[in-house]
C-alpha cells in the first residue's frame, strides 16, 4: 500500500503574536510541522505499520528551512520524503499549493493521499478539497477515524451535526482532524534513523507549471484582533421571575434559535 501525506511547516501559534498597522508580526525561527499533519501522519503509521509491503512517503512545498520538520515526520516513522523547494518568500495561497502538489501527484502512483483539514497559519482549510478535485478522486473531510476493509478507505468524520461513516474506494484523498489520534513524540532512534532516510528534493520550476498557476487567486488585505465578548449578565432572585425575565429578554433578541 503506498501512502503519501502532504505536510506544512508553520510558525508555532505559542510563539508571541502581534498585530501592528494591519500587519501579522510572529517568530519566523519558531517553525513546526502542523499540528493536523502530524496527526495524518500519525494515522499513516497506524494503518500501515501491520504491512510490511506498505510505505508512507511525506511531501512538502517549502523553502531549504523546511528541511527540519520533514526530518521530525521521517523521525516518526515515515520512510521516505520528496521536499518540493521553494524560496520562501512567495505568497501561496490554498490554491496555488493544491496546484503544485497536484502537478507532483500527476504521474504518481498511489492508495491514499491525506493532509491535515487545515493549517495553523491560516486555517483556510481548502488545499485538500482542491487537490481532489484537481485529481479527480473521491474525498472526505474532516476525520476522525481511518480503517482499512475490503479494499476500501473507512472514514469516521466530524459532520455539522455528527459523526458519518463513508467508504471510500482506492485511490482517494481524505483530510484529518487533530482531534484524530495523539501523534508520536521522535523516539532518539526516530530522529537518528531519519538522517539516513532518502529525501528527494524537486525544484518547484521543474514541476513545469505555468507562471499563472503559481499566482495566488486571494490575497488577504490585512490582520485585526480578535473582538474581545460583550460581558454576560447575572440575575438574582426567584427561579419563577428568573425564567419569566431570561425569556423575556430572549424574544427580544434578534437571530435567537
Amino acid at each position: 500500500m503506498k501512502f503519501y501525506v502532504c505536510i506544512k511547516q508553520v510558525p508555532d501559534v505559542d510563539a508571541p503574536i502581534q498585530i501592528k498597522d494591519g500587519n501579522l508580526i510572529q517568530d519566523t525561527d519558531r517553525m513546526i510541522l502542523n499540528a493536523y499533519d502530524a496527526s495524518a501522519v500519525e494515522e499513516a503509521l497506524v494503518l500501515t505499520e501491520e504491512d510490511d509491503d506498505s510505505e508512507v512517503e511525506v511531501v512538502l512545498v517549502g523553502p531549504d528551512k523546511a528541511q527540519e520538520t520533514i526530518r521530525k515526520a521521517l523521525a516518526m516513522g515515515a520512510d521516505k520524503a520528496t521536499h518540493i523547494k521553494t524560496n520562501g518568500d512567495e505568497n501561496f495561497d490554498s490554491g496555488t499549493y493544491a496546484r503544485i502538489l497536484a502537478k507532483f501527484f500527476e504521474d504518481k502512483e498511489y492508495d491514499v493521499i491525506s493532509c491535515g483539514k487545515q493549517s495553523q497559519d491560516t486555517d483556510a482549510g481548502l488545499t485538500g478539497g482542491m487537490l481532489a478535485q484537481h485529481l479527480d478522486l473521491p474525498y472526505a473531510t474532516n476525520a476522525v477515524g481511518l480503517e482499512l476493509e475490503d479494499g476500501n478507505l473507512i472514514v469516521k468524520r466530524q459532520g455539522d451535526s455528527g459523526q458519518e461513516v463513508i467508504a471510500l474506494p482506492q485511490p482517494c484523498l481524505v483530510t484529518c482532524s487533530n482531534d484524530m489520534n495523539e501523534p508520536r513524540i521522535p523516539s532518539l532512534k526516530g530522529i537518528m534513523q531519519s538522517k539516513r532516510k532518502p529525501m528527494e528534493s524537486v525544484e518547484l520550476e521543474d514541476l513545469g507549471l505555468d507562471e499563472s498557476a503559481l499566482q495566488p487567486k486571494t490575497e488577504v488585505t490585512g490582520y485585526m484582533e480578535k473582538p474581545g465578548r460583550e460581558p454576560g449578565q447575572k440575575f438574582e432572585g426567584e427561579p419563577d421571575e428568573l425564567a419569566e425575565k431570561v425569556a423575556h429578554l430572549l424574544d427580544e433578541e434578534e437571530n435567537v434559535v
